[in-house]
């Protein structure tokens, strides 16, 4: 059997429109084949509708724990982007290959397939848990399912690494997000009576201030976490629709909001003092509409990571790999959630930048690529050695 390479694989995962809004079942169909054909089993982890699916396999000896190498299937959208290339088609250009996905994630998702050849031929003291997910663009929505499947399992991994795009770059920590929408609804009349309604748009820009100035204090004031480029927590205001017409009083108002929060903030507090402003003004509003009101929906939540800088998985890692920098992200992944709800030692490290990921002539270059294809080597021979065995009696598999 011929063994394909990752620029290979990438070239069938980008053919792959698994857009969040589109199921990614054919993709995971793809992945399944392929991983057959190299003699490792998998499971599927349906979502509640049956038409996506998490992945999960494990390569060498089941009876252990190991590290898991984690990535997600789904992609932004291309809509309203002007393209150069063909967003679902390969395209190589020097030593850029361009391609939806190619950096946010399917780069680290070719690499890893490119990989189980070796994975499964090594004679693995440690195994390799792959965990592929769906609806990560969309607040790491789907992964949710497969941590609960996990929990259910007495051999959980010890370790993961999430393969997010950090130029192959260790990072730490990143920060954690919550996103909610608020709907505010007052009473319309003629904007000539305007006392005798309740203006929601005026309602909201309350809770906007309220937003602004919240955003103003934790710059201020902290807590402050140096290490990442923006050092505090953030809100704010990214959507508002409102109103009807200028010479009506607007009855409804629709806002959304985001705290993106340093691991030593919390978000549900100051989404307290939010709510609480909230009810402050839905009791001025009754007072000349009994009905009006502002109701909060929760879009989405997932928690920071945070590994200290000295603990023993980062020096483990970053032994792997050539790039020996440290940093912590401003965006978010599913490894907060793998390190809060199954207590996994998790850490980001991918092929691909960031800043290529969601825009128009997305690309991954091919010495990224070569550089997770070179980490990815020096982890299965790490994970075959002797001490990586004995280490497992310990509870751990960090060697130094």
């Amino acid at each position: 059997m011929s063994q394909a390479s990752t620029v290979d694989l990438l070239a069938e995962l980008v053919a792959f429109d698994t857009t969040s809004h589109r199921s990614n079942l054919p993709l995971i169909a793809f992945i399944e084949s392929y991983l057959t054909r190299h003699g490792v089993s998998s499971r599927r982890v349906l979502n509640a509708t049956g038409d996506k699916a998490n992945l999960y396999a494990t390569i060498g000896p089941v009876d252990r724990s190991g590290v898991m190498l984690s990535g997600h299937t789904d992609t932004v959208p291309v809509t309203g982007q002007a393209w150069q290339f063909e967003p679902f088609q390969l395209t190589a250009e020097g030593e850029r290959l361009y391609g939806r996905g190619t950096a946010d994630m399917k780069g680290f998702l070719a690499a890893v397939l490119a990989a189980v050849p070796a994975m499964v031929k090594a004679d693995l003291a440690v195994p390799i848990h792959l965990a592929f997910s769906h609806d990560e663009e969309v607040g790491c929505l789907g992964v949710r399912s497969l941590i609960a499947d996990l929990a259910r399992y007495p051999q959980q991994p010890v370790a993961c690494v999430v393969g997010e795009p950090t130029s192959m770059r260790l990072a730490t920590a990143h920060k954690g997000k919550l996103a909610v929408r608020l709907h505010v609804r007052g009473k319309a009349c003629h904007s000539g009576m305007a006392p005798e309604g309740v203006n929601a748009i005026h309602a909201a820009a309350r809770l906007v201030a309220w937003v602004e100035d919240k955003a103003t204090e934790k710059a201020r004031l902290g807590p402050f976490d140096e290490r990442f480029a923006i050092p505090h927590t953030t809100l704010q205001v990214g959507t508002i629709q409102g109103g009807a017409a200028l010479n009506i009083v607007p009855q409804d108002c629709q806002l959304d909001l985001e705290i993106r929060n340093v691991p030593e903030d919390d978000p549900e507090a100051l989404l307290e003092e939010l709510m609480a402003l909230a009810a402050k003004l839905t009791s001025e509003m009754r007072k000349t509409h009994a009905d009006a009101d502002i109701h909060m929906e929760r879009l989405s939540d997932y928690p920071g990571l945070s590994m200290a800088d000295d603990d023993a998985l980062v020096g483990f890692i970053l032994a792997l790999l050539d790039d020996r920098t440290r940093e912590r992200i401003g965006y978010g992944t599913e490894g907060g959630l793998f390190q809060h709800e199954l207590g996994i030692p998790t850490l980001v490290c991918g092929p691909g930048s960031m800043a290529q990921g969601h825009q128009p002539d997305e690309f991954v270059t091919r010495d990224q690529l070569a550089r997770c294809d070179a980490f990815l080597a020096r982890l299965i021979t790490a994970l075959e050695s002797a001490e990586a065995r004995q280490c497992l009696t310990t509870g751990s598999l960090l060697v130094g």
